[in-house]
């Protein structure tokens, strides 16, 4: 099947992409989407569902890292990308296999309008 200029264009204003990340509030990560979508990121949050196989298992699909072996304070030291597909961030814990697609940041947003019922977050003894 061969596409027209114009279907080749609406597929790739189709393909959803970051333009541009800053800093919301301490420890929030803001993500401003080529749709206009204005997303939020507790970082915390974002450590949490790490979709790495040290994270979650690969054949059962079973998340190993539980909410609270992630510290209460954990920083995001860096962000890359990955192709046109994904980010990969690296934790001050050392933590950074986990390749997160835009697919699943979108669903991951914490935004009043994504996320308008905050799930509580459950009480951690560590600090660090």
């Amino acid at each position: 099947m061969i596409l027209s200029e114009k279907e080749r264009g609406d597929m790739t204003a189709a393909v959803l992409e970051p333009k541009d990340m800053a800093w919301l509030e301490k420890g929030v990560l803001g993500i401003e989407w080529n749709d206009g979508h204005k997303a939020r990121y507790p970082v915390r949050y974002l450590r949490q569902q790490c979709p790495c196989a040290a994270c979650v298992d690969e054949w059962s699909g079973a998340r190993r890292l539980q909410p609270d072996d992630v510290p209460l304070l954990i920083m995001l030291q860096d962000v890359q990308p990955v192709g046109r597909y994904a980010l990969q961030f690296t934790w001050s814990d050392g933590h950074d296999t986990g390749i997160y697609s835009y697919a699943l940041l979108r669903k991951l947003c914490q935004c009043d309008i994504c996320q308008p019922v905050k799930p509580v977050e459950p009480k951690s003894r560590r600090l660090m």
